[in-house]
């Protein structure tokens, strides 16, 4: 069969490999003051062959925390660890861009610096529960950011997108997906403000693109990409307009000439279950944005070279099967067999379920 997934491909300035993309993963495995370490150096080398990996989610700034044990990339000592990882996917050929995370309202005062609320748009509590580091605890009621803070959560990411630039990476992803930050402004169950960061679709999108212009100043824009969930309800969210929001918000984010812009599908778990609402996937924006487009959400190799055949997408990402297959591409190409992927150490733990999974050389 035709193998669109294993043809090279142009992205910003790069010419990748294959078309197929390792998807940020969260897995919880840093240590104190969440440094990433050798342990992970050692998975993300495995996965050196994608044409491309988007790291794990890691925060701008201890505020934007809402996970334990996830990286950040604010801190000196945070720079040097993901310095390790750069350093190994580059030895092997790969390249990474790292993803610029702050989760807002999806924390909790366990989790922030001298226990105080999370920010959000609107002081409107997400329904859920958190992990913290004593367990599961009730989502709170966060604090609504004053109109002066915003320069701050700005000044936020364009510290990570420079730290990223000073840890190796090839470019940045600005996380704008499931139901963090920057999306809990776009979106309107969340974001009642009456200022210009709310109200109408473009003071919503204001903060994504401001955060867009601070980003690609630090990296020009051929290394930059977004992430957007546009059917997503992950994080307690709904949005009562999405074709409307998210085509105005694609469109916008044209004039930046990205390198790419990441999608994540409707058929995903937490995406696409709102009645009276359209499915909106990548073949609902290729005619909207101008450039590169990755999707994601349980490809498997046979849609995923469908998604690239139809034109909808460039390339695909996936998490799960990366997750249990360090040898992707390689697997895919010779039609190997597929390691199935533990639950149970998805979050979390040592290298069982993490660096431990056996390659097509190891197991052959």
């Amino acid at each position: 069969m035709s193998a669109p997934l294993l043809s090279t491909v142009k992205l910003g300035g790069y010419t990748l490999p294959n078309r197929i993309v390792m998807a940020p993963l969260t897995r919880n495995r840093t240590i104190a003051d969440n440094v990433p370490t050798a342990l992970m150096a050692l998975y993300y080398e495995q996965r050196a062959s994608a044409g491309l990996i988007v790291s794990e989610a890691t925060q701008v700034s201890a505020q934007g925390l809402g996970y334990p044990n996830t990286p950040g990339i604010y801190s000196a000592e945070q720079v040097a660890g993901w310095r390790l990882i750069t350093d190994a996917v580059h030895a092997k050929g790969g390249r990474i861009f790292l993803q610029l995370w702050h989760v807002g309202r999806i924390s909790h005062p366990d989790l922030q610096p001298n226990g105080e609320l999370p920010v959000a748009p609107s002081a409107i509590a997400p329904e859920g529960e958190v992990a913290t580091f004593t367990g599961m605890k009730p989502y709170v009621t966060p604090r609504a950011l004053e109109l002066a803070e915003i320069p701050e959560i700005i000044a936020q990411y364009r510290l990570g997108a420079e730290n990223a630039l000073a840890a190796g990476f090839d470019g940045v992803e600005v996380h704008s997906a499931n139901g963090y930050l920057l999306d809990q402004f776009l979106q309107d169950n969340t974001n009642h403000r009456t200022d210009i960061y709310g109200g109408s679709i473009e003071n919503r999108s204001r903060l994504l693109m401001e955060v867009m212009e601070a980003v690609v100043d630090v990296w020009g824009s051929d290394r930059v990409g977004v992430r957007l969930s546009p059917s997503g309800t992950f994080g307690d969210m709904h949005e009562s307009n999405r074709a409307e929001v998210f085509g105005y918000v694609v469109k916008e984010l044209n004039r930046f000439n990205l390198a790419y812009l990441h999608l994540i599908a409707p058929r995903v778990e937490g995406f696409g279950s709102e009645e009276d609402q359209p499915d909106l996937g990548a073949d609902f924006f290729r005619p909207i944005f101008n450039g590169t487009i990755i999707t994601a959400g349980g490809y498997s190799f046979e849609t995923g070279n469908q998604a690239i055949a139809s034109g909808d997408a460039d390339l695909v990402a996936f998490g799960r099967l990366y997750i249990a297959n360090p040898d992707l591409p390689e697997r895919f190409a010779a039609d190997a067999p597929l390691n199935k992927p533990d639950r149970n150490t998805f979050y979390g733990g040592d290298e069982k379920g993490y660096t431990d999974y056996p390659s097509l050389l190891k197991s052959s």
